[in-house]
This record gives C-alpha cells, structure tokens and sequence, in this order.
C-alpha cells in the first residue's frame, strides 16, 4: 500500500462514465450503438465498500473493469488518486496495476491449473518486486495463512482445492501486490451457502485490517447487506439509486431498489405480499431502450411524464440519491 496517502480525498472517481460497443443489424444493416453503462458517477474512499447491485445484463461488470483500467470508458472518466486512467503509457499502467487488483468470479477459470498455486501468487511478488527473492516463499506462505490455509498449500495445484479455497486463492493473489482498491466481480455466486459467508467474512476482514477501497459487484442483495457500506443499484447502464446500505435496504426512494429488495423477502419483511412490489417482465433490450425513465416499462407507479425525460439522480438524503420523479414519496412510504 502507498505510504502517502491523502485520506481526505476519495481513492477511485468515476466520473459521468459511459461505454457503447457498435452492433450491425444484419449483414448489410445499418450499424448502431449499444450503450452497457451510462453517465455513471460513483465515488470510492479507502476502507470502504461499495456494492453494485441489479439484474443481469445491467451493465455491473463493463463497470467494474472500466474502474480498474481494463477497459476505456467511451464518455467520462475514471481517476486514481486524482490520476486519469485513460491514455496511460504501458509502463504507467503496469505500475499502476500493483495497486489495482481483481477478484473473478471463477476462481478455477483464473488460476493456472498447470502450476502450484504458490508459484502463481509469487507472480505478482516478483512482477512488481514486492519483496526481496529469497523472502518470496516466505510471504507466499504469509498470504496464503492470511486467507485461511496452510502455507503448505502453496506446493499444491487448484484442482486439488474445494470452490471455496480456490476463491480464497484468488484473494491471496490480489492481495500480494499490496493493493489499494480490489474490484470483486461476484466472487462468491458460485460458492454454497455457508462457503459464501466465510469469504465474505474474509473480505470484511481483510478491508478493515488493510484499509482497502473495495468495489463489490453481485446480485445477491443478502452477500451486499452484509459487506457493503455504500450500495448503487444499477438498470439498464444507469445508476438509479445509491447512497449508504441502511437507507438504500431500509428504506428504498426508487421502486426497482424496492422490486429487488421485494424478491428477498427476509431483508425487507414489511408488507410481504404486496404484489405490487414484485418486478415484472424482462429487462428492456440495451439496443432498443424505452424513451424517458429506462424502469417506467415494468414500474407500478409509472405515469405519462415519466416518458418524457431520463430522471437525474437527485438527493433524497445524505450522500443518497435516487433517479425517480416519486423518490420523496417513495422514501416516505418505506420510513412510515
């Protein structure tokens, strides 16, 4: 970790980030623009959490990887430590890349299986020359009992692991470029029940004992609960509502934040059959989104003046904001 760190100021900006890919209709159609995220502004300070939530097809992992550098954002910028990301120098970006790491969601997809897991968490020792090569396999073994297992582990290969050692594995290997920010792309949806809580345990403690900034990207609303400080709920690329997890879990100022949170009864037990929370349809076709508010198609609440314009995200409370012409009724609503 950087010795001089300026706590004031948030590590990771993403400013108004926007990224289309072209799509061709047809052999000879006309080529138009598919937009996975949209104007997109979100904040990440050291020690903190921010969680990404939505359906599939939203638009959370093009996030991630455009706020880890791994690909150019279209519109808007994105900022470490006050340095922009885009037009890096290759040698800048590998520099860059010791303090910014990743965590899959398929841990045996991004692990070697021809080789032991210790020499692949040495990769990143000797990458960045982190510590001296005679006290690699020393801190190899340091890693590897920080997250949980032996260090007699490292001679041992990923197949020979459960799903849950493989991802502790994987967070070992992040961590051992001592990084700042770690992007966590669902890194738990694959593991049973009870191996989720024990990563998610670790990533708690692990953030709070190195200070970590942590984005956080799942779909499931119980993992986010439970680890994350800040949430932003993504729809269709946008960001419709964000602000601190026990407002935004508590007491929702968007209704797709209260159709999610409806689809898990036990973290919003109020009025649980109220069928009028329960999202319906499917998620509109990024290619062809509907005019105005991208929610007004499948929003129980929707109006004609919803059509008219893309609702900005507003304040409702501190440091929360939601894109709803209803949110202050809406938040009043859940509060009462």
């Amino acid at each position: 970790m950087s010795e001089q760190t300026d706590t004031t100021q948030p590590l990771v900006v993403a400013d108004h980030l926007g990224r289309n890919y072209p799509m061709r209709q047809g052999l000879l159609g006309r080529q138009h623009d598919i937009w996975a995220v949209r104007d997109v502004s979100l904040t990440i300070a050291r020690g903190e959490t921010v969680g990404i939530v939505g359906e599939s097809g939203c638009g959370k992992s093009t996030l991630g990887r455009m706020m880890m550098g791994l690909e150019s954002p279209t519109t808007g910028t994105m900022t470490f430590e006050g340095r922009d990301l885009t037009g890096l120098s290759s040698a800048e970006r590998r520099k860059l890349s010791q303090r910014m790491q990743m965590v899959f969601q398929d841990p045996f997809g991004s692990l070697d299986p021809r080789r032991s897991i210790g020499a692949q968490i040495a990769d990143g020792l000797r990458t960045h020359n982190i510590v001296p090569t005679s006290e690699v396999k020393a801190e190899v073994a340091r890693l590897l009992e920080q997250v949980g297992l032996p260090a007699s582990a490292a001679q041992r290969r990923p197949h020979e692991f459960s799903g849950g050692q493989r991802q502790r594995i994987a967070v070992a290997r992040a961590l051992s470029t001592k990084p700042d920010f770690i992007v966590a792309d669902e890194p738990v949806s694959a593991l049973d029940v009870s191996i989720q809580a024990q990563v998610v345990n670790l990533l708690m403690d692990l953030r709070r004992d190195l200070d970590l900034a942590m984005l956080f990207i799942s779909h499931d609303l119980h993992v986010v609960r439970h680890l994350c400080t800040r949430i932003a709920v993504m729809y269709l690329g946008r960001v419709v509502e964000e602000g601190p997890a026990e407002k935004v879990f508590g007491t929702p100022a968007h209704p797709y934040t209260r159709a999610l949170l409806a689809a898990t009864p036990s973290l919003h037990p109020k009025d649980p059959e109220d069928s009028s929370r329960v999202l319906p349809g499917e998620l509109p076709s990024p290619a062809n989104p509907p005019s105005g508010c991208p929610f007004r198609t499948r929003c129980p609440i929707a109006e004609e003046a919803c059509a008219s314009a893309v609702p900005p995200l507003d304040p409702v409370g501190d440091n929360w904001r939601a894109a709803c012409i209803k949110a202050g009724p809406l938040t009043r609503e859940a509060a009462a």
